[in-house]
């Protein structure tokens, strides 16, 4: 029997939809790098998969590239400075964009999970059938 452990059927490269979740917690106000990313982690996962820490800021750094998040140094605490990010009005139309987006992909992905069910129980009464 085969592994399906690396196949795409495995839901590996789904972590990719996980992308929306950034601007939805930036959305609930500006925050630090860090709890920006242990929020996303503990409330936004695919399949039980959680994303990656530093998939997250490669993420918030290409947002703030684009203009849909800003950033800036919290010098106000002890230790070392950190970064407060927070959405910007582009981030906003960005994050309606995405609203729009996942509910094609929810439609589509509803259409592909109505066909393989069908698929799947016309192989499994073929598989019962009598032969004659």
């Amino acid at each position: 029997m085969p592994d399906f452990i690396d196949c795409p059927c495995a839901g590996g490269t789904l972590d990719r939809l996980i992308q929306p979740a950034v601007p939805i917690v930036l959305a609930e106000g500006t925050i630090h790098g860090y709890p920006l990313a242990a929020r996303v982690r503990e409330r936004f996962s695919l399949g039980g998969q959680k994303p990656d820490m530093s998939g997250i800021y490669r993420f918030l750094k290409v947002m703030e590239e684009r203009g849909l998040v800003a950033s800036s140094w919290d010098l106000a605490h002890r230790g070392p400075a950190r970064r407060r990010y927070a959405i910007t009005p582009d981030g906003l139309r960005c994050l309606a964009q995405w609203v729009e987006t996942l509910q094609r992909y929810r439609d589509g992905i509803n259409d592909l999970l109505g066909a393989a069910r069908i698929a799947v129980k016309k192989q499994a009464e073929t598989a019962e059938a009598p032969r004659s």
